[in-house]
């Protein structure tokens, strides 16, 4: 009788206990599902919060969305193409949107396919019975149907490539949403990975210059080497003298966005990203949106389509994202690597399962 293949999971219980290493069975894909073996996930700002219990999960569950993977198996009806229209075959290097969609519901015919009414979201779903693998913290992660997979260019190293699913295409969305940015003065605030994706992201995309506020002069520097043309500190901004045509608020800070309003050129776009927990209202007075014609978008998430923009960025970019990953560390020592993640000088920090 062969013997039943297993596969490894750090299953995370909530806040305070430390992830057990256990093992399952390894899922053959069904249906439109794709098996891919996880070659390194990343842990993100909202892990870190979820580890610490400031942010409320279903548990147990397997954390980590920023992943990359190999190819392993498809199901029957599972996509022959990727986003990019190109051949999808075992063994393919490939990332993913970091939530499924059922492309039917009204909100996916609204195109917020990040909103679905249906939405799988991978490092945030609870196990349940023959649903274990939907996050990265495992030797491999079931994609459900209608996962937006892409193909990762060989030359993309892995560092770079598994953040792609995250900030990469979550600023993609904020730079698409905030329109044209060529000759154009953009503010972006906060200098993580988010803030630092958008000033490179912004000047490849012909931005005339990019002024990053950030309190850390650590990170300051950091957004020079990656594209800003200045770099400040939230209270010196307002001595920039620019008006800002675009602007993207990174941080969820209430004070960015009430620091950063007035300085905003008639006509501009300020997309707000980093709000993603509740927070004090802000004011916003409503005569001065009107007569100076601004526009205020949110984005949470992104679509498909930006997945496709951010490894396009990655595949050309010159600006080195690969050196933003502090380290890794096996699954075994997934908790260690948690600790390592939380250091504020730390802007990543993986793990890696193999």
């Amino acid at each position: 009788m062969p013997t039943e293949k297993l596969a490894r999971a750090a299953v995370f219980a909530g806040p305070g206990s430390p992830h057990e290493i256990r093992s399952f069975p390894c899922p053959e894909p069904a249906g439109g599902e794709v098996l891919v073996r996880v070659a390194a996930c990343t842990l993100c700002g909202s892990d870190l919060h979820t580890y610490d219990g400031r942010r409320s999960a279903p548990v147990p569950t397997v954390l980590g969305h920023e992943i990359l993977g190999v190819v392993e198996a498809l199901g029957p009806d599972a996509p022959r193409q990727d986003l990019a229209g190109e051949p999808l075959r075992i063994g393919d290097r490939v990332t993913w949107a970091v939530a499924a969609s059922c492309g039917g519901c009204a909100l996916c015919q609204r195109d917020y396919p990040m909103k679905c009414e249906r939405l799988v979201k991978y490092g945030h779903e609870a196990i349940r019975p023959g649903h274990v693998f939907h996050g990265g913290l495992a030797d491999v992660c079931l994609l459900a149907p209608g996962s937006a997979i892409l193909r990762v260019p060989d030359h993309v190293a892995d560092a770079a490539a598994c953040p792609a699913n995250c900030a990469t295409a979550t600023v993609a969305a904020a730079l698409r949403v905030a329109g044209d940015v060529a000759g154009k003065v953009v503010l972006v605030q906060g200098a993580g990975l988010l803030g630092l994706t958008a000033c490179a992201m912004a000047r490849q995309r012909g931005a005339r210059a990019v002024v990053c506020s950030e309190p850390n002069a650590a990170r300051r520097e950091l957004a020079v080497a990656f594209g800003a043309t200045a770099a400040v500190e939230p209270e010196r901004l307002a001595a920039v003298g620019m008006g800002f045509d675009v602007a993207l608020e990174l941080t969820g800070s209430p004070a960015a966005f009430e620091a950063a309003l007035p300085l905003l050129a008639i006509g501009a776009t300020y997309v707000l990203v980093g709000a993603v927990f509740p927070s004090r209202p802000v004011p916003l007075a409503m005569e001065q949106v009107v007569r100076r014609w601004l526009t205020l978008r949110g984005v949470h998430n992104y679509a498909p389509r930006d997945l496709v923009a951010a490894v396009e960025f990655l595949a050309a970019t010159e600006y080195p994202f690969a050196e933003l990953v502090a380290g890794w560390l096996p699954l075994e020592r997934v908790d260690e690597a948690f600790g390592h993640a939380s250091d504020p000088g730390v802007l990543r920090f993986g793990v890696r399962p193999g």
